[in-house]
């Protein structure tokens, strides 16, 4: 479906391939271009704080004193959450007006000895990398790599790889119509457990013969192009993201979008992938199911209006091409299966991929899902310059307990990560550039 060889006309967000700002009910939607000024200002700066834990939805409650994982994290009776403030050293890109076409300042990876690696975008250009130890504070000295935009971070036991986004090549095309943008690729970045690179491998498909604007090209252009990752445990990791299409029509080229799922093994070398799945394609999420030994993904997409499934397309879920339909994230069901959290109209669904849909009651425009221990799941969404969250189980999808708050600010394609211990994390803007706040949500 032709995308981006015309040029695009004010309110195009509605057909869903491109997000508008986040805004507040009755507002208008930004139709900028690319180098629009984002709708939202970055946060706030403020006074620099030490790192803190703030207990939440058990605020009262006793909390039983049993650790678990090699953290020897407490687990509750009730989920509580800790904060801690990361001092960087360098600058992070701020949140802008969250786009779907904006850069992505952070993400978080979970390491099987319970710490995590933090990625996060500098304001030099780079991608920058830090160890969190079990307090979530940085231990040793970041790395850099080289990268225009951040999209994900995975972990193992012998490091990790991050997903991001370096400058390519156009060449001449020509465009059938509409405006010229820089033609960039995505690479798989392998790190060792010191942070230091092992390999790099593009997953897009450009060359120094082949450049966005020629026949055949898979690239990444200014619109939607966010992506994620997900590893079998076995140093094989999978990366799903949006991605440019170019088709040559007579003496030009057309632009269209989708999205790419390609595997990378753990020798670095390219696998198994998905050469275009949905389209239009946005919030491709992935995730490995250990049970079928399979890398499974969903997307939301204008093909039908809905979830879905890519190559053969199956739908998840019947949604509307009305501006407002979102993909959150995806996890394992309890026995067998998946549920995704997405969102219509604002209103919060989970959807397993039997085909059974759950309405959530909550109000929010982009959830976001995490499994949370044995047989169960945490959505979180925004709730003003904070976020709320709910337990369900990963069975029934029915909620467990009372909502409670996480008191960091939420970021509309941003990440929770599942720890081995029963926790989840999430990397939120801290008080100023230099800063990030690690939101965890202790084992109950």
């Amino acid at each position: 479906m032709l995308v981006a060889a015309v040029a695009f006309p004010a309110g195009a967000w509605a057909l869903g391939w491109w997000a508008p700002p986040r805004t507040t009910a009755g507002s208008t939607p930004s139709t900028g271009s690319a180098a629009a000024t984002p709708a939202r200002p970055p946060v706030p700066g403020a006074t620099n704080t030490k790192p803190s834990a703030t207990p939440s939805a058990a605020k009262n409650a006793k909390t039983a004193e049993t650790r678990t994982g090699p953290c020897g994290r407490k687990r509750g009776t009730t989920p509580t959450t800790r904060i801690t403030q990361v001092s960087l050293g360098s600058k992070v890109v701020g949140y802008g007006g969250e786009g779907d076409t904006e850069k992505l300042p952070m993400a978080i990876a979970a390491t099987p000895g319970g710490g995590s690696w933090l990625a996060w975008l500098g304001t030099d250009g780079k991608v920058h990398l830090g160890k969190l130890g079990c307090d979530d504070k940085l231990t040793g000295k970041p790395t850099t790599f080289t990268g225009i935009d951040l999209q994900d971070v995975q972990a193992d036991a012998n490091g990790g790889v991050l997903l991001l986004t370096r400058k390519g090549t156009c060449h001449t095309g020509p465009l059938c119509g509409g405006e010229s943008s820089p033609c960039n690729t995505m690479h798989m970045v392998r790190f060792d457990n010191a942070g230091r690179l092992v390999w790099e491998r593009q997953v897009t498909n450009l060359t120094s013969g082949r450049g966005g604007y020629d026949d055949g090209a898979r690239f990444v252009w200014w619109y939607q192009h966010h992506g994620r990752l997900a590893g079998d445990g076995s140093g094989n990791y999978a990366a799903y993201f949006g991605v440019a299409i170019t088709v040559r029509n007579g003496n030009c080229v057309d632009i269209h979008q989708g999205d790419r799922m390609q595997v990378v093994t753990a020798a670095g070398k390219p696998a198994k992938n998905i050469d275009v799945g949905c389209s239009h394609s946005w919030t491709p999420r992935i995730v490995w199911d250990p049970r079928t030994k399979k890398f499974v993904t969903v997307c939301a997409t204008d093909n039908g209006c809905r979830i879905a499934q890519p190559a053969p397309y199956r739908t998840v879920a019947k949604g509307t091409c009305d501006g407002t339909l979102f993909g959150g994230d995806l996890v394992l069901a309890k026995t067998k299966g998946y549920w995704t959290a997405w969102s219509q109209g604002g209103q919060v669904r989970l959807s397993n991929f039997s085909g059974r849909t759950v309405t959530t009651g909550v109000s929010s425009r982009h959830p976001h899902l995490v499994t949370y221990g044995n047989g169960r799941m945490l959505l979180t969404w925004q709730s003003g310059t904070s976020m709320r969250a709910q337990v369900h189980d990963s069975g029934t999808a029915a909620a467990l307990g009372k909502q409670f708050t996480i008191a960091v600010k939420d970021h509309d394609y941003q990440a929770f990560k599942a720890y081995a211990d029963g926790s989840a994390a999430y990397p939120a803007a801290g008080p100023s550039s230099g800063t990030i706040k690690i939101a965890r949500v202790m084992p109950s």
